[in-house]
């Protein structure tokens, strides 16, 4: 596929152990994981509750850890979408006086899976951003990957409200994204607009030591310090970019927006593109 993925850059003996690994080819096994205090592997792989299926808003904790209801048995008229397709969810959230940062809102979001084949997830969010509205609630639209076949539901934690709930079916054709797939890609734009794929095969321990790929030199050759840069970065089935504005700062990089917030779903391939861009 396109994208030569950087082949030993989550190697790092300290990063979490998460089912979904990372596309510089990580081989990452389970284990739990702890980000702001909330366990990842509670809210990645809670199995979906009959109640959420059938759409109550008023799921108990108790509910949301009930057995798994049998997929061919759910709610026959949910909507459905194939493997490796997008989605975005935009909701309005009411968190009382003070409405949280994006990425702290997401901790409030519980995702929910009922893969059929009863391992790993079903999607995964991709970025998400958003802003409080005039009326004091926080707009949030979040970017889903359908990963693999079940069902699937984003709940608000505190209220029990389900935001999106969907039957996910193996794909009927190729997906249109050559970046389809679970390998990190990255590629960084020329400054007019023009990506290059970056090839990081030699295990730089910065993106700037990668390779562009089609011009054969290291991206701080063909970054200039102090220019503003579009970054995109491909780890989804269905291959579609999260994009994101950043400038060179001497060996590192900053973001220059906050937003979005980037694989939130995907705490070691989010670890793992903070230290190649020295954030």
């Amino acid at each position: 596929m396109l994208g030569v993925v950087y082949a030993a850059f989550n190697k790092e003996p300290d990063l979490p152990r998460i089912t979904h690994v990372p596309h510089w080819r990580l081989t990452i096994a389970t284990a739990p994981v702890l980000i702001g205090g909330i366990l990842i592997l509670e809210l990645l792989s809670s199995p979906l509750s009959s109640s959420v299926l059938a759409g109550n808003t008023n799921t108990s904790t108790s509910d949301r850890t009930s057995p798994p209801q049998n997929p061919a048995t759910a709610d026959t008229n949910q909507p459905t979408m194939e493997v490796a397709q997008s989605v975005m969810v935009t909701v309005e959230l009411d968190f009382g006086s003070h409405s949280p940062s994006i990425a702290d809102a997401l901790r409030e979001i519980e995702r929910h899976y009922q893969p059929d084949d009863g391992v790993g997830g079903t999607f995964s969010i991709l970025e998400a951003y958003g802003e409080p509205t005039t009326d004091g609630k926080l707009h949030i639209s979040m970017h889903i990957s359908s990963e693999k076949p079940g069902l699937a539901a984003l709940v608000f934690r505190r209220t029990g409200a389900s935001l999106w709930k969907t039957r996910i079916v193996a794909a009927t054709h190729p997906p249109s994204s050559s970046f389809a797939g679970k390998d990190l890609s990255i590629m960084v734009d020329d400054g007019h607009g023009k990506p290059h794929l970056l090839d990081g095969s030699k295990n730089p321990t910065s993106i700037l030591d990668a390779i562009v790929r089609d011009l054969e030199v290291p991206l701080r050759d063909f970054w200039p310090d102090g220019e503003e840069r579009e970054v995109s970065f491909f780890h989804s089935a269905c291959g579609c970019p999260v994009k994101v504005r950043m400038r060179r700062q001497g060996e590192k990089t900053v973001r220059t927006k906050e937003q979005p917030v980037i694989f939130p779903d995907d705490p070691a391939v989010a670890a793992t593109i903070g230290r190649l861009m020295g954030w």
